[in-house]
């Protein structure tokens, strides 16, 4: 059995492909990925800035999935 690999999503994506790659490769919707993102997003200590920092730094080093 060969390795999962994270890759940007080429065909489920709505800005980058990033929530469509982490779904893909969890084995969930893409959606729910989503929605997560911006639930812990708004009401995590986390905050706003930083997930929007990971998600950019997602969508620059994650190579794109090629389908």
């Amino acid at each position: 059995m060969e390795p999962r690999k994270l890759y940007r999503s080429s065909s489920n994506k709505k800005i980058c492909g990033v929530c469509g790659g982490i779904g893909n490769y969890l084995n969930v919707d893409a959606n729910l990925v989503r929605i997560l993102l911006v639930v812990l997003a708004i009401f995590s200590n986390i905050g706003v800035g930083l997930i929007l920092v990971a998600y950019i730094l997602a969508a620059v080093l994650l190579p794109e999935d090629g389908v």
